[in-house]
């Protein structure tokens, strides 16, 4: 790798830990752990009754995490669980839980809505294009498949 590549690469690297940082913010000031934040924006993203394996596929968070946090936020009353096929789990947002989407989870959505609109159309493409393709080639390289 030439010494411009890693250049980039040190760019690319500091700007995921920088929008992580961003996340962890916002988690933090909306009371919540980083997994549990995730997990309300899931739900808003995949719809109510979603299923727990889904929410952890869409976060990329461990089953064990998904499963530990959505513990934490049935006991703060923000969600309830309904047994579907075989031993899968459908999650949904009790009253307690869409106030707290309203409050947290949809401002947010709004400032991604709002940031991304700044930007001209064929920019963000561009961008999805390449951090997909950069993601689809690093998964390779780890052999992760998911």
């Amino acid at each position: 790798m030439g010494y411009e590549q890693g250049k980039h690469l040190e760019v690319f690297n500091r700007l995921y830990r920088e929008m992580d940082h961003i996340y962890h913010g916002l988690a933090a000031k909306a009371g919540m752990s980083d997994s549990a934040f995730f997990i309300l924006y899931a739900i808003v993203e995949l719809g109510e009754g979603c299923l727990q394996k889904d929410i952890a596929q869409y976060c990329s968070i461990s089953r064990q995490t998904i499963n530990t946090s959505i513990q934490n936020l049935k006991k703060l009353g923000y969600l309830c669980m309904e047994e579907g096929k075989r031993r899968e789990k459908r999650v949904y947002l009790t009253e307690e839980g869409e106030r707290a989407v309203r409050e947290k989870i949809y401002p947010v959505m709004d400032m991604e809505k709002a940031a991304f609109a700044e930007m001209p159309s064929e920019e963000s493409r561009k961008l999805l294009e390449l951090t997909e393709k950069y993601v689809q080639i690093f998964r390779g390289k780890t052999g992760e498949n998911m």
